[in-house]
């Protein structure tokens, strides 16, 4: 098949390599307002340039990846719906809750599949605590903790457009806990502080944040996020039951040292990266995302789904400003 990407920045070139790498597609096109990133995209992967997304719409591409700015999303979502292409996008949907609920409005009942990038559903050890929860071995779930530490912050820039770290870097953990255990999310409570660089502080967001979701069952999650995690990248989670208690994460490459003596584990290098973490989830995420431009399969993270966790960040944006319990009716408008 035939597969256009727009945008070729640090994820876009990612997944044009791994495209390329599949046995399924046979060619790319692709689109950036940088001529330098189209230009290596082609003498790496032979690719065919276009100038713009109406041009690489009208290319005859089987499906698209939108690896664009957040700001772009909704307006690139809807063309290539409106064209008939399926559509892979990074997450956000879009920059504003209000903004992704217009572009559900737009896709629903269209016909033609969007899958938003949560690469987290692709991973190997997250599919099988997953499989564990629904199968009932852990028995009923009482506690999740859920941990996304990242080595370093991004840029000020990219704070400053980010929406906050709940928005930003939180939403992979809510969307993973409604992912593995089936429940949603009714209530929250956040709390957050900022120990590290002043640019996050002065942009109105914290750099450290921990939140207490409550599931709709009853089950408590924790989740904790910091933007400075020195040791590396470390994502992780544990699921504690009745009769059961497992990790996601906890293998030779995480980032934590045991000070217990004679303990060797982990004995890897740590995880510095999150496209080192989860190389191999990327992958079987793209690798899904041409199953549905084949329709083989249905998306397997709708735009939905994607608002979803939205709405778990807006509670949680809420609830650290104004330091109380947000329910998550006070922010869902639809």
């Amino acid at each position: 098949m035939r597969i256009g990407i727009l945008g070729l920045g640090r994820i876009g070139a990612f997944h044009a390599e791994t495209l390329f790498g599949l046995d399924v597609v046979e060619s790319l096109v692709v689109a950036d307002p940088f001529a330098d990133a189209a230009a290596a995209a082609a003498k790496r992967f032979g690719a065919h340039v276009v100038d713009s997304p109406e041009a690489l719409l009208a290319a005859g591409v089987d499906g698209v990846v939108i690896a664009a700015a957040t700001d772009a999303h909704p307006g690139l979502i809807r063309a290539a719906v409106e064209a008939g292409v399926p559509v892979f996008c990074e997450k956000p949907v879009a920059r504003t809750m209000a903004e992704g609920v217009e572009v559900l409005k737009a896709v629903e009942g269209a016909g033609v599949p969007v899958q938003i990038g949560y690469n987290r559903r692709f991973d190997a050890g997250f599919a099988a605590a997953r499989r564990a929860v629904r199968s009932g071995e852990l028995g009923t779930l009482h506690t999740v903790r859920s941990t996304t530490l990242d080595p370093a912050p991004p840029p000020a820039a990219y704070v400053a457009a980010s929406g906050g770290i709940f928005r930003d870097c939180s939403v992979h953990d809510f969307d993973i806990i409604r992912w593995v255990t089936g429940r949603e999310v009714s209530e929250v409570y956040a709390v957050g502080g900022n120990r590290g660089a002043a640019y996050i502080r002065e942009a109105g967001d914290a750099d450290t944040t921990g939140a207490l979701l409550t599931l709709d069952d009853g089950t408590l999650a924790v989740v904790s996020n910091s933007r400075h995690n020195g040791r590396g990248h470390d994502v992780r989670m544990e699921i504690h039951g009745f009769a059961d208690s497992i990790a996601v994460g906890l293998e030779d490459r995480l980032p934590l040292r045991s000070v217990e003596p004679g303990v060797r584990f982990p004995a890897g290098t740590p995880h510095d990266f999150f496209m080192d973490r989860f190389t191999a989830a990327y992958r079987a995420e793209l690798a899904a995302f041409t199953e549905v431009v084949a329709g083989s399969r249905p998306s397997p993270c709708t735009v939905a789904d994607a608002l979803e966790a939205g709405w778990i960040a807006e509670a949680c944006t809420l609830s650290l400003a104004e330091h109380r319990p947000v329910r998550l009716a006070e922010v869902r408008t639809v």
